[in-house]
């Protein structure tokens, strides 16, 4: 059910931006394995479709949530970070006196990028801080990161146009159109409504890992969403999502339980607080070696991480070498080329 409710299988959206929309954020700290998370679940399959999409702002690429990269729709951005960027930005002070940041620092920051970026400018990292310092502030070491991170968590950058194979930083305010505000109680609403919708089914456990929000807030928001969706329990535990999903697998069941390849980062293990129906808790540590937060790319089959697979070779000559748990299941090895050569 999670595999066509995320639109693995099954109707995929008409382009890039409806599958950033349904999933509401898609990690991407490794922008390539983020784009190729959208193109595998949209109809035209092309990363071309979602570089597209960022470069026309209707995809944003920032950190509204754990303070970690994800896409999300240009307009979802700004009540996002509203919404979570506070608990995010608790912890940020002891991080700045480690770094020796101060905050006329941060403003003196702000100023400048304003100033560099301000009618439209796009500019790379690179020509960013590059900026700071003709203006006298200090980057080095982490210093630079954090000074953009916290621009962008408090609304002032983020990440747009790709031009060269690298994004430029923009403006948020004059770079997404149609920016939506919602209060508190609206959005933590619309958040687990959407959650569950894109990823159910999922646990209010899952929802409370996925976005850093409390058990209790998390109980909440579902309260909030819960008219809209579906439930159903197994082993006891107690599972949300939207109420057309089991249709979806009724319908695509056989197209669900096929073979594919999957980025490292892919919502489809991210997603959830317990990774176990899909992940064998055995071969956790096959996935993220060392428990280090470096996702591996994942072969699935039958809804289930058999194996991982990743690139050798470059150019013409780069090909998928895929490596199992412990055994392919039939038909798994006979499928990998051509889902090989299918990679957006």
């Amino acid at each position: 059910m999670r595999l066509v409710a995320q639109r693995l299988a099954g109707p995929r959206p008409a382009t890039a931006t409806e599958v950033v929309r349904l999933l509401t954020a898609v990690q991407a700290q490794d922008l390539p394995g983020a784009l190729l998370s959208v193109a595998l679940r949209s109809e035209p399959g092309t990363r071309t479709d979602v570089e597209s999409a960022l470069n026309t702002g209707d995809v944003v690429r920032s950190w509204p949530m754990r303070g970690t990269l994800h896409l999300t729709a240009a307009e979802d951005l700004p009540w996002m970070i509203d919404l979570l960027g506070p608990r995010v930005l608790a912890g940020s002070p002891a991080r700045r006196t480690r770094l020796g940041i101060t905050d006329a620092d941060i403003e003196k920051a702000r100023e400048l990028a304003v100033q560099a970026l301000a009618g439209g400018r796009q500019l790379r990292r690179a020509e960013i801080l590059a900026a700071l310092t003709d203006g006298g502030v200090e980057i080095t070491g982490q210093r630079g990161y954090h000074l953009l991170w916290y621009l962008s968590q408090t609304c002032t950058l983020c990440l747009g146009p790709i031009q060269d194979g690298e994004q430029r930083f923009v403006l948020m305010d004059e770079w997404i159109r149609s920016p939506r505000r919602l209060g508190t109680e609206e959005a933590l609403g619309e958040l687990a409504e959407r959650f569950f919708r894109g990823h159910g089914p999922a646990t209010v456990q899952d929802l409370a890992r996925w976005v850093d929000l409390r058990v209790t807030e998390a109980r909440a928001a579902l309260a909030a969403a819960r008219d809209g969706l579906a439930r159903l329990e197994a082993d006891g535990v107690e599972y949300f999502l939207a109420r057309e999903t089991p249709d979806l697998l009724a319908e695509h069941r056989d197209e669900a339980l096929g073979v594919r390849l999957l980025p490292g980062f892919d919502e489809f293990v991210l997603g959830y607080a317990d990774r176990t129906c899909a992940v064998p808790p055995e071969f956790a540590d096959r996935i993220v070696p060392g428990g280090n937060g470096m996702f591996r790319p994942t072969v699935v089959s039958g809804g289930r991480v058999v194996g991982t697979w990743g690139y050798t070779g470059r150019g013409s000559k780069r090909t998928v070498t895929a490596t199992p748990f412990t055994v392919f299941p039939a038909g798994v090895e006979a499928a990998l080329p051509a889902l090989a050569a299918a990679l957006p």
